[in-house]
């Protein structure tokens, strides 16, 4: 995420320093400066607001003291108040609760005696989490009976001190939102995504969504209300449940630019980088218009592994209106997102065919 924004800024003549505790990391080949720190050491965090004239936050589990440090320096987006909502999904759940805003019922766990009357709030089935720490279906896991629940409190409550029971939704769809807030309170919402997980991990996006146009707008609305509430400065991705009834529920939050957010780079007039680079530079928003359908697939570790080696991406770019985007990470890893793929078309349908196939042809 850093290396993409830092690629938009030198587009746009801005000079960018990152922070990160490796010297080679992928903004590093595209940052005017770096700061080789922990991420959780308010010193270095401190440093590198020094340098700059504003901090923007490439995703919301950071160290709330180093963002703290870096605040008392310069301007932060998000807040640091704002992450540490983001990072408790107890916190994230209360705050959409008063906010009014639609959630899954919901219970904190604390103890192995608050698992039985959580699960009389949440019901079964139902989804163990972490409250905090955990991302792309880790630190968590489905539920069906009391047994099943006792067995995943303990084998979760090692890595949290506090845990959160969730109902689990019959949904029709996954949803996101991206939506753009700027210090003077103007708003704006990239269209509707269409989501598709794969093992806890975002496998495809698919915009716009294929959802009735009220559906689409009630979406919109729920993504701006969340970032009114929060007084929210920056970008912020709302992921949400379709459920059967054609309700929408808030699943998570992240304050910041995000994977179903990457086709905004190919498919839109203004992508979510550039937006987020707008709103702490202080010039005004940019348009969100969809040029094209479009269908963003990510590339994971697999694909390599799957390979043995470097997957045929001369293949993969046989594929009419497949744009390929690697992020220069150097430690190959199945489960770890390497890169994506974005293909646009006259439809959503031929879009993510084209996507498919291209990831197909790549070895994936």
């Amino acid at each position: 995420m850093g290396r993409m924004l830092a690629m938009e800024a030198r587009r746009m003549s801005y000079n960018t320093h990152v922070l990160d505790p490796d010297p080679d990391c992928p903004a590093s080949k595209v940052c005017d400066d770096q700061v080789v720190g922990a991420l959780d050491d308010p010193a270095a965090a401190a440093l590198l607001a020094s340098r700059v004239s504003a901090v923007a936050c490439e995703f919301e589990n950071v160290s709330l003291d180093a963002v703290t440090a870096a605040e008392r320096v310069c301007p932060v987006y998000p807040r640091a108040e704002i992450l540490g909502i983001a990072q408790n999904r107890v916190k994230e759940k209360d705050q959409m609760v008063r906010l009014g805003l639609p959630v899954p019922a919901y219970a904190p766990v604390r103890t192995q005696e608050d698992v039985e009357p959580a699960l009389r709030v949440t019901g079964l089935p139902a989804v163990f989490k972490t409250a905090t720490g955990g991302y792309d279906g880790k630190g968590q896991a489905v539920v069906r009976s009391l047994e099943e629940a006792l067995t995943a409190f303990e084998d979760l409550r090692p890595h949290a001190e506090l845990l959160i029971l969730e109902r689990m939704i019959r949904f029709t769809k996954e949803l996101s939102v991206v939506c753009a807030r700027d210090a003077k309170g103007e708003m704006a919402c990239y269209p509707v995504a269409e989501n598709i997980h794969r093992d806890g991990i975002l496998d495809v996006s698919i915009v716009p969504a294929r959802i009735s146009e009220p559906v689409a707008a009630a979406a919109r609305e729920l993504a701006m209300a969340v970032a009114e509430g929060l007084d929210l400065v920056g970008l912020l991705a709302v992921e949400m449940f379709l459920a059967d009834e054609n309700d929408l529920l808030i699943n998570e939050l992240a304050p910041r630019p995000h994977n179903s957010g990457h086709y905004t780079l190919d498919a839109c007039a203004c992508s979510q980088f550039e937006q987020l680079l707008r709103i702490t530079c202080g010039l005004p928003l940019g348009s969100t218009d969809l040029l094209s359908p479009v269908a963003m697939v990510n590339l994971l570790g697999n694909v390599w592994v799957d390979s043995n080696g470097e997957p045929d991406f001369a293949a993969a770019l046989t594929v009419p209106g497949v744009k390929l985007h690697l992020y220069d990470k150097k430690d190959i890893q199945p489960r770890r997102k390497m890169g994506h793929l974005c293909a646009t078309a006259p439809n959503a349908d031929l879009a993510l065919s084209r996507a498919l196939t291209a990831r197909a042809k790549a070895g994936g």
